[in-house]
């Protein structure tokens, strides 16, 4: 089962920048969805940003507008350009991924991102 694993996040202030990476363990071209979640604490863990292996991407309301998810095929990475940062995105990022042919994702170890007003 593939294997992911984040690097990126941190504090930052209010209108600044993060960019998170997650590298997985298999060609990336085997994975069929692979993107972000995040979870605040109390609350549930709530998508981010996802795209497929065939270019298509989702983003949240929230996320629509500051932030881009890309993919680097030769690297096994996706990445989450976030700009414009708010407080409210203070929240442990968590990378996932799922394979061609398997019914449940795997779950990074989740990257704390925090953004002081």
């Amino acid at each position: 089962q593939v294997q992911v694993v984040e690097s990126g996040g941190g504090l930052v202030q209010a209108g600044g920048s993060l960019r998170l990476s997650c590298t997985a363990s298999v060609s990336i071209a085997s994975i069929i969805s692979m993107g972000w979640y995040r979870q605040a604490p109390g609350n549930q863990r709530e998508l981010v940003a996802i795209t497929s292996n065939d270019g298509d991407t989702n983003y949240a309301d929230s996320a629509k507008g500051r932030f881009t998810i890309s993919r680097d095929n030769a690297k096994n990475s996706v990445y989450l350009q976030m700009n414009s940062l708010k407080p409210e995105d203070t929240a442990v990022y968590y990378c996932y991924a799922r394979q061609l042919g398997s019914t449940w994702g795997t779950w990074g170890q989740g990257t704390q991102v925090t953004v002081s007003s």
